[in-house]
C-alpha cells in the first residue's frame, strides 16, 4: 500500500492536543510541593512521636565492615579507577581496577 492509501482510512484516532511551550525560567513546580511544616491529618500523634524516638535512639554499630560492605567499597573504586580517577598509591604493575582498589584499601 502506499502513503496515499493510509492518508484515506479514518481509524477513529483524534490528534492530541498540543501542549503549550515552557518558557526558560518559568517552569512550573506543581508537583514538587513541599508542604512540611503542614502536619498530616491521616498521622496520628503517637506515630509522629515514635517516630522521632527512633531518630533519636543512638545506633549500635560493629567496629569492623562486613563482606558487603567492603565488596561495595571496593567496586564503586574500582569503577572510578577504571574511569580514569586518579589512583593515590603506587602501583606495582598492576593493572586489574579491582586489584588496584583493594590496594588502596589496604594502605
Amino acid at each position: 500500500m502506499a502513503d496515499e492509501d493510509y492518508n484515506e482510512m479514518d481509524m477513529g484516532y483524534e490528534d492530541e492536543p498540543i501542549e503549550p511551550e515552557v518558557e526558560e525560567g518559568a517552569e512550573e513546580d506543581v508537583d514538587n510541593n513541599n508542604n512540611e511544616d503542614v502536619p498530616d491529618p491521616l498521622m496520628a500523634e503517637t506515630e509522629e512521636k515514635e517516630e522521632q524516638e527512633s531518630v533519636e535512639r543512638r545506633r549500635k554499630t560493629s567496629k569492623y565492615m562486613t563482606k558487603y560492605e567492603r565488596a561495595r567499597i571496593l567496586g564503586t573504586r574500582a569503577l572510578q579507577i577504571s574511569m580514569n580517577a586518579p589512583v593515590m598509591v603506587e602501583l606495582e604493575g598492576e593493572t586489574d581496577p579491582l586489584e588496584v582498589s583493594s590496594l588502596t584499601k589496604t594502605t
